[in-house]
């Protein structure tokens, strides 16, 4: 499985977009035709309905069809590229409830966008529940909205009213909603202008420093042409190359002052030498006796399945498996071959990894037959808390459900966003519309949990201690399930 995003602002953006070199010559507002778009519309129907492991999962066939020929009714005679994948194209991933199957704008269109500031809605809000509360302003000497400050509606939209909506333009693992209340977090401007189109003002109801409600008109945030940096670019070539993520961003580990705990934050399971640094890190714990270990994955969207296999081998108490059930309805993505990335490569992965059974599908039988037995060497035995929300997915999700009731082992925080049940993944490649060039990212194996549990499904994983939103934390930054933890930790000690 691969990482599916990182929570951070700059990575709202990529979930629905990309890059290429022929930025120069592109247009946004370009309108592609009626037929055009229905043409690349029905592409996407053609490939869902053929290739896709899980598409009647948690919608009925007749209901999957209903919303295909709404969104198809719906495109308009003319729509720029970000229309059709705004208002058309995201709603309908939406309804799949496929967590790893979204859309992403051009790679032209990425390429343009780079760096570029839009007019938008001028707050960064934290969401939670039916509750937005803001994070931070993009407008300067801004002497009403600070940090905290509860907004109530925006254009006469009552907040929760207001969620919901932008809650139907992302994927999700079946109702598993928590992952998108951090990504309308990570960038609330650039969703709304991407779902409700930007103003000039808005109005906004929120709830003074004294308790009240107050409405007022706020300016749009409108940036600044900077010239002299265009000036600048005509004489020195800018480095468009991305330097590589540090380790430390993706990994770390550190035992406190204290001796009585460690902290491990894992933010992936793919790219981190994550091998040696879980065989340092355990060696490290053992060595030293400490009997508690933090394991944060809040912001892990996952990777490679087998990694996050090697680390529940290090923790798990019990022997365990990947998956009860992990399948691909398909052997090959002919006739659509040509539309996606990877072209043959991913017909020749196909062909190798899976075997087919008696009910039809092409099974990865070694996640479903190995039982997997934890180390001898530096297994941990002390007391585990790990810390979960909805970022946790994928990869990170089979690794919580596995170790999920042990004894010694605690989950705290919220529900994760990968799903209980189960999810789809292992390989996700995406195709290409021919017109429109806008990419669909889609999974190709349906993995149903270990000892799943029929009713969790639709749910993400829930944690042991539900530690919600803390508004106190929100209004002083602080990490109130880190700080909770560490105190449930010492207080233990003590006793």
């Amino acid at each position: 499985m691969n990482k599916l995003f990182i929570f951070i602002a700059s990575g709202f953006i990529l979930l629905f977009s990309s890059c290429t070199s022929t930025q120069k010559n592109y247009n946004p507002n370009k309108l592609y035709g009626k037929v055009d778009l229905q043409n690349d519309y029905t592409l996407i129907k053609n490939v869902l309905e053929k290739k896709h492991p899980s598409l009647y999962w948690y919608n009925s066939k007749d209901s999957i069809n209903f919303y295909f020929d709404k969104y198809y009714a719906e495109i308009a005679d003319s729509m720029t590229e970000q229309q059709f994948t705004w208002h058309i194209i995201a709603p309908l991933i939406n309804k799949i409830h496929c967590g790893h199957t979204s859309v992403y704008m051009s790679r032209d269109f990425e390429k343009w966008s780079a760096n570029k500031k839009f007019t938008s809605f001028p707050y960064f809000l934290k969401i939670w529940n039916d509750t937005m509360a803001v994070t931070a302003s993009l407008l300067q000497h801004d002497s009403i909205f600070k940090r905290g400050t509860i907004i109530k509606s925006i254009n006469d939209v009552p907040a929760n009213k207001l969620i919901s909506t932008m809650l139907d333009y992302f994927p999700e693992d079946g109702y598993a909603s928590n992952v998108n209340y951090i990504r309308l977090s990570a960038n609330f401007p650039a969703a709304h202008r991407l779902i409700f189109g930007a103003r000039k003002n808005y109005k906004v109801e929120y709830i003074d420093s004294a308790g009240n409600t107050n409405t007022t008109i706020v300016d749009a945030f409108k940036p600044i042409r900077d010239t002299s940096k265009k000036e600048i670019s005509k004489t020195k070539p800018v480095n468009n190359k991305k330097k590589p993520k540090e380790i430390s961003l993706l990994r770390s580990f550190k035992i406190d002052s204290s001796g009585k705990f460690a902290v491990m934050h894992l933010n992936t399971f793919s790219n981190a030498r994550l091998r040696s640094f879980f065989h340092k890190s355990f060696s490290e714990l053992k060595r030293r006796q400490i009997p508690n270990l933090i394991l944060d994955i809040r912001t892990n969207g996952g990777g490679d399945v087998s990694t996050s296999t090697l680390l529940t081998k290090y923790i798990s108490r019990k022997p365990f498996k990947v998956a009860d059930t992990l399948f691909s309805n398909i052997k090959t993505l002919h006739p659509y071959t040509r539309y996606f990335k990877g072209r043959f490569l991913n017909n020749i992965e196909l062909f190798f990894l899976s075997r087919k059974k008696s009910d039809n599908k092409y099974h990865l039988t070694r996640y479903e037959n190995k039982l997997f037995k934890p180390k001898r060497n530096n297994h941990f035995d002390g007391k585990l808390f790990v810390l979960i929300n909805g970022p946790t997915f994928s990869a990170s999700c089979v690794f919580a459900n596995a170790i999920k009731g042990q004894d010694g082992i605690t989950l705290l925080g919220e529900e994760t966003g990968g799903g209980w049940y189960g999810n789809n993944g292992i390989m996700i490649p995406q195709f290409t519309l021919p017109i429109t060039k806008i990419r669909i990212r889609m999974p190709l194996f349906r993995i149903v949990q270990y000892n799943h549990i029929d009713a969790n499904k639709g749910k993400g994983i829930m944690p042991d201690i539900y530690v919600p939103t803390n508004y106190d934390a929100l209004l002083k930054g602080y990490d109130k399930k880190m700080e909770l933890v560490k105190e449930m930790i010492l207080q233990s000690e003590k006793k």
